[in-house]
């Protein structure tokens, strides 16, 4: 008994270290918001938050620039989560049950797309997206942010749907489903938590992703949370809590969904790695 409570004492108290690192950032960035400029480059460092100074969330989200912003990566993030989503289970699909001449190569080659570096196809698309009147749009970031993470989605339902009996989807044609109706019916609910855990990775993909849009989006009304934040770094000042503000509101949504999907996120990502 007694080292059954020293051992989930320890337990509890590593959980507890992990889940103080990982919310500290948090914490952190809400505390500098709430710091007034006199405090803030003080002698001392605020520990604590001054609430008094909440006006600074109000300030950022009435000038609309905050809030706009957040909303065009809401509407990429969520693009190219369905739209990643949609096709990678269709492709996970035919890699796993169909043979066809090159299945070897095209699997290699999803796989090695994961190995370029964005900044390395910053010029050819940005010629690419110009030639097909794709710059400074949103629908222009949703497709090259699905190009990117369409790849990784692919292998991990493919992986997922390696692992589901072919007998089930024998027993589904034999009662006259065809190939589309066993793939909605009897794969996609069987695969699920693999599914979850690809819409997180691409909606954190492209919650996240810089290079591409700082690049390809020119008018300020359109560019998303990531790059906005980074243009409130000025030549003659930084107002550094307008940007733990934003940023600590850029944040949150991202956490919310993780919270929401994480349930499935460790089963997916397994069931995903179990055949190749």
């Amino acid at each position: 008994m007694r080292r059954f409570r020293i051992g989930l004492t320890a337990r509890v108290l590593a959980v507890l270290v992990v889940l103080g690192v990982a919310v500290f950032p948090l914490y952190w960035m809400i505390v500098t918001a709430l710091t007034s400029n006199a405090d803030l480059f003080g002698a001392e460092a605020q520990l604590l938050p001054d609430f008094s100074e909440f006006g600074v969330f109000i300030d950022a989200l009435a000038e609309g620039k905050a809030t706009g912003w957040l909303l065009n990566s809401l509407l990429i993030a969520l693009g190219t989560t369905i739209l990643s989503v949609g096709l990678g289970i269709p492709l996970g699909y035919a890699l796993s049950r169909f043979s066809f001449r090159g299945k070897a190569v095209m699997t290699l080659v999803l796989l090695f797309t994961q190995m370029l570096p964005e900044a390395l196809m910053v010029v050819p698309l940005f010629s690419l997206f110009r030639r097909f009147e794709l710059l400074d749009s949103l629908t222009g970031l949703v497709l090259v942010n699905s190009a990117f993470v369409l790849p990784i989605v692919a292998l991990i339902l493919k992986g997922a749907i390696d692992g589901i009996p072919r007998e089930l989807e024998e027993a589904a044609r034999v009662d006259g489903a065809r190939p589309f109706k066993v793939l909605t019916r009897v794969n996609v609910p069987l695969i699920a938590p693999s599914i979850a855990a690809t819409a997180v990775i691409s909606f954190f993909h492209a919650w996240n992703e810089y290079v591409f849009a700082v690049t390809f989006i020119f008018t300020p009304d359109k560019q998303p949370a990531s790059v906005g934040i980074a243009n409130f770094i000025g030549e003659l000042g930084t107002p550094i809590q307008t940007i733990m503000a934003v940023a600590f509101m850029f944040t949150l949504p991202a956490v919310a969904f993780y919270l929401f999907a994480q349930k499935y996120v460790v089963a997916g990502m397994t069931a995903g790695a179990v055949k190749g």
